[in-house]
């Protein structure tokens, strides 16, 4: 791809004259070294899925990742160069039968290898920040997903600007991304097939026809939030080339007293709109509620809160009945719909009404975090069905800081004889998923 070409050229361009800048004094060398940043992680991964469905196999992946992270010392007044190295490996011990391998971990590959970063950009603090190559991207429906042991990331360029202090805009215009299983980047996204142009991409949606679909001119985002007291506020407007346009706002607010108990409510609308998608007839609409409660007690710091998603049905010849297109989440369950689980939620499910509970509790000064949740999904096209889970993690201390051990388990059961992965495929059987993961951040 030209742009892609072009892209890296400057940036290899810039690494010279930067190095060129820098080497001429060896003082300034030493000094621009010592103000670059070196971090990374070393994750250990175990998935297990096993179905209540006697038709259907367990499937099980392990892997070991390393992700390796540079950043530059400012030059030139501002910028400076990133770059970042993905690896994983299952060392040998997956079962590689695709009816007991979890390929969502890290696809169909006994081992990954990326660069999953290579940017330039250009800051000035607290001010404006504009990054051009290969990047992490977080935004509400475009984000790095990252719940595998390599996240998502993005070809393309990212702006940010602070025109007062709480006051945020930004802008995103993507060409090519690489998903979580994918070790180059490649001009789809999760409503392709898996191994669409040569990609390993595991773990998406489907649509109609995908196979037939013709590359993707990648998706533009604008983007501006504002913080005031207890409220915030974001409004979004993403352009997903030959997919769909899409509104999305979102409204918090925290009433904040001495009490230790801080309530707090919040609001969000989605609003897709194109009749010209390769998905056919696209009109989605869906909006959302949630309240709750911050807290202190005896353990640490909590909360708990109810929240409830609805998306609207339309007639048949709208693309899944009026189904919410979301090109980088859909089947990665990364939405920022207030009832989304960790395996799924409406934008998988489709049209309908959900509802969940929440509570978070930190114990032992914030070394434990436990998450507990509840949620109800009542669908129009895809039954009934709920997922219960618990979530807990350990942070180290001493010299083990920075090493964590998580244990994520959801259970779904109820009915959906046609989406056939959360209900384990079969009306009233169960899907149980459990996810260990020890991280080491240096």
């Amino acid at each position: 791809m030209k742009t892609n070409k072009t892209i890296h050229k400057i940036l290899g361009i810039a690494v010279l004259m930067a190095m060129a800048s820098t080497v001429a004094q060896a003082e300034d060398l030493s000094q621009f070294i010592a103000a670059s940043k070196i971090d990374g992680q070393i994750r250990s991964y175990y998935f297990n899925r096993e179905y209540g469905a006697p038709s259907l196999s367990t499937q099980k992946a392990f892997s070991v990742a390393g992700l390796l992270n540079l950043q530059t010392a400012p030059f030139w007044g501002g910028y400076g160069v990133g770059a970042s190295f993905y690896t994983a490996s299952g060392l040998g011990l997956n079962n590689m039968n695709s009816a007991n391998l979890d390929s969502t971990l890290m696809g169909s590959r006994q081992s990954i290898n990326a660069l999953g970063q290579m940017y330039l950009q250009y800051e000035m603090p607290k001010k404006f920040l504009i990054r051009g190559g290969d990047q992490i991207i977080n935004t509400p429906w475009m984000n790095s997903s990252d719940s595998r042991v390599l996240p998502a990331t993005y070809e393309g360029f990212y702006a940010q600007g602070t025109p007062v202090t709480n006051w945020n805009i930004y802008g995103a215009r993507i060409y090519r991304w690489k998903s979580r299983t994918s070790s180059n980047y490649f001009r789809d996204n999760l409503y392709y097939p898996a191994t669409y142009n040569g990609d390993t991409m595991y773990g998406g949606g489907s649509a109609p026809n995908n196979s037939l679909f013709p590359q993707t001119n990648g998706a533009l985002a604008l983007g501006t939030s504002y913080a005031l007291m207890g409220a915030k506020a974001q409004l979004w407007y993403y352009n997903y080339y030959q997919f769909t346009k899409m509104y999305y706002g979102d409204l918090n607010y925290t009433f904040k007293t001495v009490s230790g108990l801080d309530p707090f409510i919040g609001a969000q609308y989605v609003r897709e709109k194109d009749g010209n998608s390769l998905l056919g007839n696209v009109d989605a609409s869906a909006h959302g509620l949630i309240g709750g409660v911050n807290y202190v007690n005896r353990y640490g710091k909590g909360n708990a809160s109810l929240a409830y998603n609805a998306i609207n049905a339309q007639g048949n010849n709208v693309y899944g009945h009026g189904a919410i297109v979301s090109p980088y989440t859909v089947s990665y369950a990364t939405d920022p719909l207030y009832t989304t689980s960790m395996i799924r939620g409406l934008v998988e499910l489709g049209p309908g009404h959900a509802w969940k509970v929440k509570l978070t509790q930190n114990f032992l000064n914030s070394r434990v975090l436990v998450m507990a949740a509840f949620a109800r999904y009542n669908t129009y096209y895809n039954g009934s069905s709920n997922d219960t889970y618990l979530d807990v993690t350990y942070n180290f201390q001493g010299r083990f800081k920075g090493l964590s051990l998580r244990d994520r388990e959801e259970v779904a059961a109820g009915g959906s004889p046609t989406f056939n992965n959360g209900a384990g495929g079969n009306t009233g059987h169960y899907f149980s998923y459990n996810r260990v993961m020890l991280t080491y951040a240096f």
